[in-house]
């Protein structure tokens, strides 16, 4: 058996009809590797289509001002690739004259592009024959041919580069790459996956040594840090408090309400004496929970236990509160915000 020959085959019968791949445009193809890294091709498709709507060109994204282009991303999470999306857009058009690097290394030198995105883009636009390794690469690759070494190493990471670059098409980068990602993601899927039906499964070590559900092997992950937030809603005649997060960290950039972080969930009586002392609240204002339990937010490594007081604020707005901005409800969608505030403000407002 061949791997990359069944591979391209199988892709051919069963590829998904997806509009990325019938444009070999580099500023198409980096956009859609920048909104699918970390992310799945049904949640990923509606954005990649919202932003071509929104900039058919890499000189109308990098006319755009960051916070669009935020407010366009929210909800994809990791708010840094909206950021380095909207960095390397200006850096083409100014540095580069609107033309992206027509190779694997000067692809390399952008903004936010890694090994695997700039191996997409050389090959799927320029036809270089440099092999893409992803996390369905890493699957049908561990499974395929029994490797056991952690795909998450240093060691698993250089293992995987070299056995992908031995074992591709080199005469068709670009229909290779796209073949075992698709493959990876229909076929050989991480979960269930339908070995008994899979084209590849009479030469598959993984299948034989009934090791499927154990490939591709990750080292232990990193522990999970929790946090605990409170956020303050302020509301004054159909207006509220918004802040820019500018700390660099989770939602750089992004708005959210008022908030207090502390080392577990307080109860209202504590948490009012410590928003007193940094003048966020006065004995004449109620401090309401809005959810009695802590909302838990998930993120790769943090989790997030969350809970949203609203506070109605009359007149003495002035004296407590003279130095935040006040926008309008009305205006309220127009800031990007993470999917935490975004789900609140659906329910509240």
């Amino acid at each position: 058996m061949i791997f990359y020959k069944k591979l391209i085959t199988w892709y051919l019968q069963n590829k998904r009809s997806l509009p990325w791949r019938k444009t070999k445009d580099p500023y198409k193809i980096w956009l859609s590797e920048i909104i699918l890294q970390q992310t799945r091709v049904a949640q990923g498709l509606p954005y990649y289509n919202a932003f071509v709507a929104a900039y058919p060109t890499v000189y109308d994204l990098a006319a755009a001002k960051e916070e669009e282009v935020l407010k366009l991303w929210q909800g994809l999470g990791y708010y840094s690739r909206a950021r380095n999306l909207h960095a390397t857009a200006n850096y083409v058009t100014k540095e580069l004259k609107g033309q992206f690097p027509k190779d694997y290394k000067g692809l390399l030198t952008l903004k936010g592009v890694g090994d695997y995105t700039a191996s997409a883009i050389a090959s799927i636009c320029y036809d270089e024959a440099t092999p893409v390794v992803d996390g369905n690469v890493y699957r049908v690759l561990s499974r395929f041919y029994g490797v056991h070494t952690p795909i998450n190493s240093t060691k698993g990471v250089k293992e995987f580069k070299k056995l992908a670059t031995e074992v591709m098409d080199p005469k068709q980068p670009a229909i290779y790459n796209q073949a075992i990602m698709e493959f990876g993601a229909v076929q050989c899927k991480p979960k269930s996956p339908d070995c008994p039906n899979c084209p590849l499964h009479t030469a598959c070590v993984g299948y034989k040594n009934a090791d499927v559900d154990v490939l591709p092997v990750k080292e232990k992950k990193i522990k999970v840090k929790k946090r605990f937030f409170h956020y303050i809603v302020y509301r004054f005649e159909e207006q509220t408090i918004l802040k820019k997060r500018t700390n660099k960290g989770i939602w750089f950039n992004l708005y959210e309400f008022p908030l207090l972080e502390c080392d577990k969930i307080l109860s209202v009586k504590e948490l009012k004496k410590r928003l007193a002392n940094k003048d966020m609240i006065t004995d004449s204002l109620d401090l309401v929970p809005f959810n009695q339990e802590p909302v838990v937010h998930k993120l790769s490594h943090q989790h997030l236990y969350t809970k949203f007081y609203i506070v109605e604020v009359n007149k003495n707005r002035k004296t407590i509160l003279n130095n935040q901005q006040w926008i309008s409800i009305r205006d309220i969608e127009d800031y990007p915000v993470p999917v935490l505030i975004g789900n609140f403000m659906e329910r509240f407002f």
